[in-house]
């Protein structure tokens, strides 16, 4: 894969700030990468926080950026992760799209390919292409100081999705817009206790370190099951980095070194699926022989639960693009935005799983 793609020049329309929910539609569709990513259009973010209550608000006036008009602007995106996950693919596919919709004169796209390094140098080569505003989803919550650095002295705002960074709202970054992760955590950790009868012993398959996702995805579900289901007990933590290659690893070592699991937490999809297929090398029936829950809602995920091999799957909408941008539009507007923009996120399981192929991602 190319590293920074080419800027477009796209068509002038006027400012749309779209986040209402649409339909989910019903059709199933197998696994397959080419559809990875499922049709930008459907299962749009909506906010569960309220704006008055999330936080300290930031202005045009406060933050100190110049007033801009998105639809003449340069946008800057840069993209965290190879786009091989369907989260990240649908994550770069939202944001190209809703610029596109709205008019944005240039949008600048960046992959770091997971390298911190590379995300640093990335954005400062947006800005001395002349980004104006930009969209930044984080590898790491710390190490990007010299990239707001450099966009705090051309006065720039930087709005962060999908993973917090540890800084200064409305000063190093104007906001961060996504999910409640501890949140997630919890809600995973419920629908294991409800697929295993609180009893058993589960693996959780750990994202990769140094995020605030993986730490709060983490939390959440420990938490809750020791407050909930002493029954559960947590045998085994490892790091399968998010990936799917690397889940099946670590599931597969597991097998060998602790038999007798009889659960796994998978803090995103992709490393549940190679969970999966683990599982089934070594003669076992996932969603049966061992429960599975894991986060993120891509579709393959959602087939698989239909199918039985899942128990359970917390969505984390990667849809940042009507969102983002709406958020871009109040803050040029004069509105405040609060620090902490926080999405609802639906929760997948078997009596929905088969209606909701469609509309996952």
């Amino acid at each position: 894969m190319s590293l920074p793609q080419r800027s477009r020049t796209l068509s002038v329309a006027c400012v749309v700030a779209a986040t209402a929910a649409l339909a989910l539609s019903g059709c199933a569709k197998s696994e397959t990468t080419d559809t990875a990513g499922g049709d930008s259009t459907q299962g749009a973010q909506t906010v569960q926080t309220p704006t008055a209550s999330a936080g300290p608000g930031c202005t045009l006036t406060t933050y100190g950026a110049p007033k801009l008009d998105l639809k003449s602007a340069v946008v800057g995106f840069s993209q965290s992760e190879k786009e091989a996950n369907p989260f990240r693919i649908a994550e770069t596919r939202s944001i190209k799209d809703e610029a596109a919709k709205i008019g944005v004169k240039k949008l600048l796209t960046t992959n770091a390919q997971s390298q911190l390094s590379k995300q640093i140098s990335d954005i400062q080569d947006m800005l001395a292409q002349g980004a104006q505003f930009l969209i930044v989803a984080p590898l790491n919550s710390d190490g990007l100081e010299p990239a707001f650095q450099a966009a705090a002295a051309k006065k720039v705002p930087v709005l962060t999705i999908d993973r917090k960074v540890n800084a200064t709202a409305c000063k190093d970054y104007l906001a961060f817009l996504g999910s409640d992760f501890v949140e997630q955590g919890k809600r995973a950790a419920d629908a294991m206790i409800k697929a295993t009868g609180g009893k058993g012993k589960v693996a959780i398959l750990l994202g990769s370190s140094g995020n605030s996702v993986t730490t709060d995805r983490t939390k959440g579900f420990v938490d809750q099951v020791k407050a909930t289901a002493p029954g559960l007990e947590i045998v085994a933590q490892q790091t399968g980095e998010f990936a799917r290659d690397k889940g099946q690893q670590v599931m597969e070592q597991l097998i060998q070194s602790k038999p007798d699991i009889t659960a796994v937490y998978a803090e995103n999809d992709e490393m549940a699926l190679g969970a999966v297929t683990a599982l089934k090398a070594a003669g076992k029936a996932p969603g049966k022989d061992v429960k599975i829950v894991s986060i993120d809602g891509t579709r393959n995920a959602v087939q698989a639960l239909s199918n039985g091999e899942l128990n359970a799957v917390i969505e984390s909408n990667p849809r940042f693009g009507p969102l983002a941008f709406a958020t871009a539009a109040k803050f040029y507007a004069g509105e405040s935005i609060p620090e902490d923009v926080i999405i609802a996120d639906r929760a997948y399981d078997p009596a929905n799983a088969k209606a909701s192929i469609g509309g996952a991602y």
